[in-house]
């Protein structure tokens, strides 16, 4: 199997959906000539032109509204909004148009829009520029979220997402783009709704998403050395949400903990737990753990920035918490 970077990942999805569908087509701020802030559409424009890389005014509400204008007249086009904290300024066109068309309307009309964005801290980009904002979409009932972790998982999930008839948010966390991961030779989209078992484990469940993913399998090592089974489980989707297997997953292992960057206050994390409570309740032999940022913006000092955010360390004192270790 060939290797990718997450970043080569995505840019290979798009070019492989661009040329599957005339109808597909990308714009956001500098994604054409500069190639996005991330380097993610670079030479794009060389192969499709610039009436399908398109640069747009610095609009997160325009560059979405013109999104949805064109997915409800028959186009599959893929926004990028710069960072996730600029999800923002768009929000009424996200959750007041595109989550709301297709209901409204009867299904007469769809909105096959992929948003495309990134985020998350660990460079120091000050509290403007890399908030974890993917809990505040999963509330809204029209959209599907997805935070794919691995460059497999980030190309099947986006070419999945573009042939969505339903808007579809695809977070990415700076922080992965330049890892590497195989993929498979052929392009395997991957199904909106199904978790991944990163690690087969029995003494404890770890439910992560995106960077937390990787975090936790440094968490698992290090409790392996102690004796402790850690199984982790990736749901690659918020919404739909697979509960049948994070279920499964801690019924087995009678022990639960989740994990993510974004503040735990009312993050997607207290859903999980929630989830899990309800539907595996007699099968807890311990509270669940919940590990994330703490409830601060997060500062620019690299320091400061560190002692917010969850590291592998943290993840693995919760997992000893609900051991009894």
């Amino acid at each position: 199997m060939p290797e990718l970077t997450y970043r080569e990942a995505v840019r290979d999805g798009l070019v492989q959906a661009m040329r599957a569908d005339d109808r597909v087509f990308i714009m956001g701020e500098d994604i054409a000539e500069m190639g996005g802030s991330m380097g993610v559409t670079q030479g794009l424009l060389d192969e499709f032109g610039s009436e399908r890389v398109r640069n747009t005014p610095i609009s997160e509400m325009a560059i979405v509204g013109a999104g949805i204008g064109a997915a409800m007249a028959g186009m599959r086009p893929v926004v990028e909004i710069m960072y996730e904290d600029f999800l923002t300024l768009s929000l009424e066109q996200i959750v007041n148009q595109a989550a709301k068309h297709r209901y409204m309307s009867g299904g007469q009309i769809t909105v096959p829009l992929t948003i495309r964005t990134q985020g998350g801290a660990g460079w120091s980009p000050g509290a403007q520029h890399a908030q974890q904002l993917e809990a505040w979409l999963v509330h809204v009932p029209g959209l599907k979220v997805a935070y794919p972790s691995t460059p497999q998982d980030v190309r099947g999930l986006l070419w999945t997402a573009i042939h969505d008839d339903n808007p579809v948010v695809v977070f990415e966390h700076r922080l992965l783009y330049p890892v590497k991961g195989e993929v498979s030779e052929e392009l395997e989209p991957i199904p909106l709704g199904k978790a991944r078992v990163v690690r087969e484990g029995t003494d404890v469940t770890v439910i992560a998403i995106g960077p937390l993913v990787h975090r936790a399998l440094e968490a698992a090592k290090q409790a392996e050395e102690e004796g402790i089974s850690v199984e982790i489980v990736d749901p690659r989707t918020l919404q739909p949400l697979d509960e049948e297997a994070l279920v499964a997953s801690v019924k087995k292992t009678n022990r639960a903990v989740v994990a993510h960057e974004a503040v735990t206050r009312m993050g997607f994390g207290a859903e999980v737990t929630a989830v899990l409570q309800h539907q595996a309740f007699d099968y807890l032999d311990a509270p669940i753990e919940r590990v994330g940022a703490k409830f601060t913006p997060l500062a620019f000092a690299p320091v400061m920035e560190q002692y917010v955010i969850p590291h592998a360390e943290d993840v693995l004192a919760a997992i000893k918490r609900t051991v009894g270790k």
